[in-house]
């Protein structure tokens, strides 16, 4: 059978399945089980429409249940037992212990760790600043789509088309690739040291002050015992945050340190995917480049729903561009910021594409989530690869809490 039609028939039995049982069921619900009449008519209505609901989420929970809560206790399943052959054998947290005694999992989690801090953050500052400048230009609408359309790429086509840009040719060729080819132009001059000493120490600093502020805010409510700290859950979370930002401040420490004294290979063509550290921050720019686009229209929209009135006040008041922007707009769009945060953070935890085509984990680049697909698919270890599926649902989970109390926060 032709796949189109294959695809039709499809759509037409499950949209006919799905009309079929709500009719049904309501049909059955209100003619057979609790029919509207008799002494106890009232209250068969009432019976009646508390089922109901229920009806109509039934479908939702069966799918949810069969394809998102089984996988995950298979898998947790899957993560205690070691697999010989055909049969698996318990062994309970065996497989947690040889996974954590792997270099190659420090590693993945080391990378995780940076791309959680990185990404979000600056896909979320880029879309803020695109999403405000646009707006003043005439043009806007134009570069808001110009901004948007790597949304439209895979990850795969996007670490092709960054895979040229990081493209590598012997010195006495030409370079295609576009970084190589403006690194060739730097010899050791002030222009050197600004932009690859100074702006490189800049942008550290940048990152260490926002992880100190992180965790700041995350340690404030516990020291001062503000009702804003939460339960026991939220609290352990919280120091949870304080110990990787102090870890992740005192590792940037060190390259910061680092950054004036190293002896950088002038007149040399480089191979950027394959440089310790750095090549994590080159593959990160691609999904930057990709998530931008995301976090520009959602935030757009968010700008354009702060009151006109606040703004006026504040014009009137003597308030200059930036605090009406970061006094004004900013704070009334706090909750957008979080959300597209939240987001963009679970799209980090999962990346695998950009990794997997652009170095395969090589060069000290490995990440969970290819981590996890090396276990199972080429070393054949189900209950390793396993366990690292349930540590990378174990570091979304906290992002969902965090998501849920929040707007449970906000319903108050």
């Amino acid at each position: 059978m032709n796949p189109a039609i294959q695809a039709l028939l499809t759509i037409l039995i499950g949209v006919g399945g799905c009309l079929f049982y709500f009719y049904g069921s309501n049909l059955v619900l209100d003619k057979v089980l609790f029919p509207p009449r008799g002494p106890n008519a009232g209250r068969n209505i009432n019976r009646a429409n508390q089922i109901r609901p229920w009806l109509f989420l039934l479908p939702a929970i069966i799918a949810l249940g069969l394809y998102l809560a089984y996988p995950v206790f298979a898998t947790a399943w899957l993560s205690l037992n070691r697999q010989t052959g055909a049969s698996s054998t318990f062994v309970g947290f065996a497989n947690y212990s040889r996974m954590m005694s792997e270099d190659k999992f420090w590693e993945s989690m080391t990378n995780n760790m940076l791309w959680l801090i990185v990404v979000p953050a600056a896909s979320t500052a880029f879309g803020l600043l695109a999403a405000q400048l646009t707006d003043r230009i005439k043009w806007g609408n134009i570069a808001k789509s110009l901004i948007f359309m790597p949304m439209a790429i895979s990850f795969v086509g996007a670490s092709v088309i960054w895979k040229l840009i990081y493209d590598t040719k012997p010195a006495d060729q030409a370079q295609i690739g576009a970084l190589n080819a403006i690194w060739m132009n730097f010899d050791g001059g002030i222009g050197s040291v600004l932009l690859l000493k100074v702006l490189p120490a800049l942008l550290l600093l940048i990152i260490i002050g926002g992880l100190g502020w992180l965790a700041w805010s995350m340690l404030r409510p516990i020291l001062r015992g503000s009702e804003d700290r939460g339960g026991l859950f939220l609290m352990l979370l919280r120091l949870i945050v304080v110990a990787v930002s102090a870890w992740l401040i005192f590792t940037l420490a060190r390259m910061l340190a680092g950054v004036f004294v190293a002896d950088l290979p002038y007149g040399q063509p480089q191979t950027w995917l394959s440089l310790p550290f750095w090549n994590n921050f080159f593959l990160m720019a691609v999904l930057v480049w990709i998530q931008t686009g995301f976090a520009m229209v959602i935030l757009s929209a968010a700008l354009r729903g702060v009151p006109e009135d606040t703004i006026e006040a504040a014009i009137i008041d003597g308030a200059n561009p930036f605090q009406i922007f970061f006094k004004i707009k900013v704070p009334q769009i706090m909750g957008t910021i979080v959300v597209v945060w939240t987001t963009i953070t679970i799209v980090v935890l999962k990346v695998f594409d950009i990794v997997l085509a652009m170095t395969n984990g090589q060069w000290e680049t490995q990440v969970l989530a290819n981590y996890m697909y090396d276990k199972l698919f080429r070393a054949n270890d189900w209950g390793v690869g396993s366990a690292s599926a349930m540590v990378i649902m174990l570091l979304v989970t906290p992002i969902l809490v965090w998501n849920v109390y929040n707007a449970r926060k906000e319903m108050r």
